[in-house]
């Protein structure tokens, strides 16, 4: 046994370790500094002894050469670091909604997160997805308002724009001392003390001060805020503020980390993470008010194939289960990101994967910072790690103890919305773009990729034009395998106008045995848990014979994955076997499974609905060009909800379909001289006007 499976078999061993960990995300919109406070904290923790910056390429979390060269973050990654001797597991996410995924998935495995707001902007567009990401995997969060620093920064406009923007309930437990030029550090609430940061620091060395006078109002009224939200969620700290007592820092920071646990408040810091200022002060928010692992309790999820719920206690000696929430595909082996949930992974082990129903050998664990690697023996209880060499295992899975068996709530994931054609430009290198493209697939799950049956060309979708930017110039650069690429289509859906019942008869004589099936479908447009195809059986009498049953539904599937005329795909159907007719000698499970094909066709024939992708558009001009970009947004079928200002901006808030997008950046630079941006996600699909949809499902004369 070695040393730290005894340290785990100990008594309290664990759960102490547990309390000292922190399993964190760094999340904002672009460009608000996300990458650069993860910089600061690694450098303020030691793990590193040189700060590079996301400006020069240099940064140590954006390693790819994407990523350097475009100066932004595109997948997550993961590193620890030890602050106060607490360890902290901190995963730095992308800010561009083409990447949201990587968010998503981060999320989904995380205890806490720092929200990072950008002072003169507040809340922007991917700020709120970010936000209500974390909401929906009930991620308790601190917000630091960053780059206090800049010209217009303002801290109270941010933090309201929390208020009014995500319907959050934020509380300072700092305010700034000054802002823009003048911004010198911060006053801790708390303490009620200011903290100056020498100009020239490197961000762990500060002189702590009376608060000066010109601030001591101030910092009363936002001490007062602060004690009246904490005072909510402990009876002791409630009757002291009532009495107008002086309580105990100790008291209001634990009764401040029951909120935050609670997901009721949201504790505030600022700084400026580029000037190296105010980073250690969320490293100690971190520590004293995000949630450690044993925060969770327990864990739960259902037995395999079954809705019977199971729960683990977040202990190493329970059976181990743990979820698989990244995969970075390598010549050597999969690198599976891994959260181990309760038990302890040991390397050379098989576990279970309830998917596919098969065990898993795994080869070597390894803790991650950035691209480097540390070799590992085991990954305990709470902790994030990854995996090389799991071979069946993709984002989502879970695996666990083959006896005690568990299937954990699986990750969610948007819709592709763009879709480009892709084909190689030497036919020699059609296997290897193959292989290739079932790499990048089973590393991103917002990545798509299947053939046309009709035209036999390869499509690939994705979140937006970055997106497939991104993956064809990995194809090229990273892979070596050139390709050509289409123009980016609209990756629109069909669903059926009305309830069709049909009779599909599949007879084929031609001398021997033939083919003979005849059934009776009801297809109808149904809303289905994942926007798939249901199949109902409802034969009666033997009308169809039991072992031709599945292949009636196998056809069904068939036809409905495949797209119809318009080859989009199909989403919402039921379909119901009601009855049919065989044949002795000719029926066959391929006849019937052709007669399903033919229902759904028949079935679907002048009967669809053309879906399309409606963006959520959040457009900043300065004031002169509004009435230009407006116009603009409603001759692209953009429909403008919301104007709201932010100095002598506009913010332009509203709706508009993806196809009328393409190539809005150039025409939003020339329409306001470069100085207009904008930033837009998936809403919903709606559906096509009739005029638009002829055209689109018009057969193609070229």
């Amino acid at each position: 046994m070695s040393s730290t499976q005894a340290e785990a078999k100990a008594p309290g061993a664990a759960a102490k370790r547990l309390l000292t960990h922190r399993n964190i995300g760094i999340m904002a919109h672009i460009d608000a500094g996300k990458t650069t406070v993860t910089e600061r904290i690694l450098f303020l923790t030691a793990k590193i002894h040189k700060m590079g910056e996301v400006h020069e390429g240099e940064a140590t979390m954006d390693y790819l050469e994407e990523e350097r060269k475009r100066g932004i973050t595109i997948q997550s990654a993961a590193t620890s670091a030890e602050w106060r001797k607490h360890t902290i597991n901190i995963i730095d996410t992308p800010g561009h909604v083409d990447f949201t995924a990587e968010v998503e998935r981060s999320l989904r495995v995380l205890d806490g997160a720092v929200a990072v707001f950008d002072a003169v902007n507040g809340v922007e567009a991917q700020s709120e997805t970010v936000w209500r990401q974390a909401d929906r995997y009930g991620v308790p969060r601190i917000c630091f308002i960053n780059k206090m620093d800049r010209v217009g920064a303002d801290f109270a406009f941010s933090v309201q724009s929390i208020v009014d923007r995500l319907g959050a309930r934020p509380v300072p437990i700092q305010i700034p001392l000054g802002s823009e030029k003048d911004f010198k550090g911060v006053i801790d609430l708390l303490a009620m003390k200011a903290y100056v940061f020498p100009e020239d620091g490197d961000g762990k060395s500060y002189e702590t001060v009376e608060i000066p006078a010109a601030f001591k109002d101030d910092a009363a009224k936002a001490r007062h805020f602060m004690l009246e939200a904490a005072a909510e969620f402990d009876d002791k700290l409630l009757d002291m503020f009532v009495e107008d007592q002086e309580p105990p820092t100790e008291l209001v920071r634990a009764a401040l980390r029951t909120g935050t646990l609670k997901m009721q408040i949201t504790p505030v810091v600022c700084g400026s993470a580029l000037k190296k200022k105010g980073v250690n002060f969320v490293l100690d928010a971190v520590v004293e008010l995000l949630p450690s692992p044993l925060d969770l309790k327990q864990i739960e999820g259902t037995l395999p194939r079954s809705d019977e719920k199971v729960t683990r206690k977040v202990e190493d000696e329970e059976p181990m289960c743990l979820m698989a929430f990244k995969t970075i595909a390598e010549p050597t082996g999969d690198l599976t990101f891994v959260r181990v949930y309760s038990g302890v992974m040991l390397a050379s082990e098989r576990y279970l994967n309830p998917r596919t129903g098969k065990t898993e050998r795994v080869g070597r664990l390894v803790r991650m910072h950035a691209n480097k690697r540390e070799a590992i023996d085991e990954i305990r209880c709470g902790d994030i790690a990854a995996v090389i060499g799991l071979k069946n295992t993709v984002t989502g899975d879970t695996l666990c103890d083959e006896d005690k068996p568990i299937l954990l709530t699986k990750i969610t994931f948007p819709e592709c919305v763009i879709a480009m054609s892709l084909e190689p430009k030497k036919s020699a290198d059609r296997d290897k773009l193959g292989e290739v493209i079932g790499r990048l697939m089973r590393e991103d799950p917002t990545f798509r990729a299947q053939t046309n049956e009709a035209t036999s060309e390869l499509v690939i979708a994705g979140m937006g034009e970055l997106h497939l930017e991104i993956i064809v110039n990995r194809i090229v650069n990273d892979f070596k395998c050139e390709v050509v690429t289409g123009k980016p289509k609209v990756a629109y859906k069909q669903r059926l106008s009305r309830a069709v019942e049909t009779e599909a008869r599949f007879i084929r004589q031609s001398g021997g045995r033939g083919q003979y099936a005849v059934i009776t479908c009801k297809i109808e447009p149904y809303q289905t848990p994942d926007s798939g195809l249901e199949f109902v059986d409802a034969v009666k009498g033997g009308s169809v014979p039991r072992e031709y049953i599945p292949a009636v539904e196998h056809g069904l599937r068939e036809a409905f994955g495949g797209g119809g005329r318009g080859g989009y795909p199909f989403i919402n159907v039921r379909a119901t076997l009601m009855e049919g007719k065989y044949h002795e000698v000719d029926s066959s499970e391929m006849a019937f499974q052709s007669a399903g094909i033919l229902a759904f066709r028949q079935a679907s024939e002048n009967n669809v609905t053309l879906l399309e992708p409606i963006m959520k558009i959040e457009v900043r001009v300065p004031d002169e060009f509004m009435g230009g970009v407006v116009g603009d947004l409603n001759s692209r079928r953009g429909e403008v909800t919301e104007v709201d200002s932010l100095g002598n901006l506009r913010i332009v808030r509203g709706f508009v379909p993806i196809a009328e997008m393409f190539a809005y950046s150039s025409a939003l630079r020339g329409a306001t001289q470069g100085r207009g941006s904008y930033a837009m996600e998936l809403a919903e699909y709606r559906d096509v006007p009739r005029n638009i949809a002829e055209k689109v499902l018009a057969p193609d004369k070229s």
